[in-house]
Order: structure tokens, then C-alpha cells, then sequence
């Protein structure tokens, strides 16, 4: 992993765990995220938030940077979502998945998943796909904070490399 490398990261949450994407639970989510997004070693830079998991674009120096921030985020989701249903027991299924995003392709591809996400879930159930409107429960909405700017090279402007190119002009 290199320095502030980006890195796709999924968190899903056990059964048990109400929808995080109702207003009351996207609350807890929010303040959650907002306490760790902009960490010295790590940062949350883009987010979208599902029923049952979270998707994150985050830039991390090394395993530990990375490692230390999403326990962060657990014990806060788990603290806060535990007080808001009012229950104990574990609100994190399992570690959090990490995939290492090395080319600008892949940052794009990934940008475009996790900023677009509820609309590959509504494609998948049948529902509408379209990425017209913004995404309420995502980085993109206006929310109560402003996710931290990246710094890596490829989530600044790396990924524009794999943009669609237009084709020959017409004659």
C-alpha cells in the first residue's frame, strides 16, 4: 500500500441492525463518519450508505492507518446504532472488505460504483437505474458535513485518465 493509496471499502452490518438508510439511523451513520473522515493517517473521502452496508472511498498511508480507522467507525456505528435501537449485541457483521484501487480505471470505475451505488442496488431489484438525481444517503448529498478533499493523486484527478474518449469528429 502506498502513501494515502485509495482503497474501496465495504462495511455491512449484522441482520439484526435496523435500515441504515432511514433518517434516524442515517443520523447515527452520519456523525459516525464525520468523526473519523479526517484522521491524520486516513480519510473517508467518499461514501454511500445502504440498507444493510456502507460504501467507502478511503485513503489510508498503511494497513494500520486503514486498520485503526475503520475500528473507529465500528465502535462508534455500534455504540450509537446499540442506543438508537434502544438493544445490545454486535452491529458490525465482520471485519470490513478492502480492495487497493492502482490505476486510474479502476478509481473511476469504483467512483462511479460508490457514488452511484443505490442506483446498481435498484437496477438489481428491478427498479429504476438511473444516476440522474443525488443520492441523499451518500458523500454527494448536502450534508451536516463536507467529507474531507482527497490527496492522492488518483482520486484527485488520476481517475479523469479512464473518462469515456469522444470518438473521431463528424465530417
Amino acid at each position: 500500500m502506498s502513501p494515502k493509496s485509495p482503497l474501496h471499502v465495504t462495511l455491512r452490518m449484522t441482520d439484526r441492525t435496523w435500515n441504515l438508510r432511514s433518517e434516524r439511523s442515517f443520523r447515527v451513520v452520519e456523525r459516525a463518519l464525520f468523526s473519523v473522515s479526517d484522521l491524520e493517517r486516513a480519510r473517508i473521502v467518499h461514501f454511500s450508505v445502504q440498507g444493510n452496508h456502507i460504501h467507502m472511498l478511503v485513503e489510508a498511508e498503511d494497513r494500520l492507518a486503514l486498520s485503526s480507522c475503520m475500528r473507529s467507525l465500528a465502535i462508534r456505528l455500534g455504540r450509537g446504532l446499540n442506543t438508537l435501537m434502544r438493544s445490545p449485541g454486535r452491529v458490525v457483521a465482520h471485519r470490513y472488505h478492502a480492495r487497493s484501487l492502482r490505476t486510474p480505471t479502476e478509481v473511476y470505475r469504483a467512483l462511479g460504483y460508490v457514488r452511484h451505488n443505490v442506483a446498481v442496488h435498484a437496477a438489481r431489484r428491478g427498479g429504476p437505474s438511473t444516476t440522474a438525481w443525488v443520492d441523499r444517503f451518500s458523500s454527494d448529498a448536502e450534508l451536516s458535513f463536507v467529507p474531507p478533499l482527497a490527496t492522492s493523486w488518483l482520486l484527485t484527478c488520476g481517475w479523469q485518465r479512464a473518462l469515456p474518449r469522444a470518438g473521431p469528429a463528424s465530417r
